[in-house]
């Protein structure tokens, strides 16, 4: 495959490019864009303007001080992308704490000169969503054959492991809470609620297909969830770990039965379930591991979930 310029500013739409065969035409990346390794190499086309290492609380009151001031989470380099020309940039409008936006690529965009640059953006909301977004980026390089077979293959895929489930643990549907940010409390919607049932759970908080929404402690409380699942946007299995054994949440989490009875998992958020592309799959088997013990097991403890204790 050849004859793309791509510059991909979104983890999922860089893995999707390479599950289509087109790591060769990625000619830049964002600040977050780290899988497949080889893809690290490439020049880093946005930074963030907050501090990433701060705490997830910390985290949340940039974002919102930000948002209320009208000021960009992210800064795009315009000289790098000027000089990178390409002819397709790969972002989204779904979410402003995401990714750079879809205006702010345009705007950037318009300070360039040389080829006409196509700016396509993803927004998916659920796993349909997801897939058409496949679609969507293989139709823009020009193989949507080969999109076609990459799909049908997921789909496979999300199918054996419904089956799977299905066979192995019955009508077994533990209650799930996903939680999507510790504080404030967040928990996961869009495609997430979907992989909580294809791995044989019930998720109860989460609606599939609409933003993630911000809850109260007692929203949580009050639901009870047999099983906690932690998978904060960006943060990987030690950082989720380091915030969630603070002395403060400790003393409030206990409350719930999941805690009392050991059933808080602990994902790698950053490289799973927030990224709405390929690896949904494994994010899907990671979910049927841990609510089906013993009778799921497709290879990704430890590496994609342990448990919080």
């Amino acid at each position: 495959m050849a004859g793309r310029r791509i510059v991909s500013l979104l983890p999922s739409a860089t893995e999707i490019v390479a599950a289509l065969g087109g790591l060769d035409q990625l000619v830049g990346r964002s600040h977050e864009c780290d899988h497949p390794a080889e893809v690290q190499s490439l020049p880093i086309c946005c930074h963030p303007t907050l501090d990433v290492q701060a705490s997830g609380q910390e985290i949340d009151r940039q974002v919102k001080q930000r948002l209320a001031q009208a000021v960009s989470i992210f800064e795009l380099d315009h000289d790098l992308l000027n000089r990178l020309q390409p002819d397709l940039v790969l972002t989204q409008d779904q979410c402003e704490v995401c990714a750079v936006s879809l205006e702010e690529v345009q705007a950037a965009l318009g300070h360039s000169t040389g080829v006409a640059t196509r700016v396509l953006s993803l927004a998916p909301s659920d796993l349909d969503e997801v897939w058409q977004s496949v679609m969507s980026v293989g139709e823009a390089m020009g193989h949507p054959d080969r999109a076609s077979e990459v799909v049908a293959d997921l789909e496979a895929r999300i199918q054996v492991l419904a089956q799977t489930v299905q066979a192995s643990a019955g009508d077994l549907r533990p209650r799930v809470a996903c939680i999507e940010w510790l504080e404030p409390l967040m928990v996961a919607g869009n495609w997430v609620p979907e992989l909580v049932e294809l791995a044989g759970g019930v998720d109860v908080l989460g609606t599939s297909g609409t933003h993630s929404p911000w809850i109260n402690w007692p929203d949580l409380a009050a639901a009870d969830p047999d099983v906690l699942v932690l998978m904060p946007c960006g943060f990987d299995i030690e950082r989720t770990r380091t915030e969630w054994e603070t002395p403060e949440n400790r003393a409030q989490w206990h409350q719930l039965r999941a805690v009392a009875e050991g059933r808080v998992f602990i994902t790698d958020g950053h490289q799973f379930f927030n990224r709405p592309g390929p690896r949904l799959v494994e994010s899907a088997e990671i979910l049927a591991e841990i609510l089906h013990p013993g009778r799921c097991d497709f290879g990704h403890h430890p590496a994609g979930w342990q448990p919080a204790e």
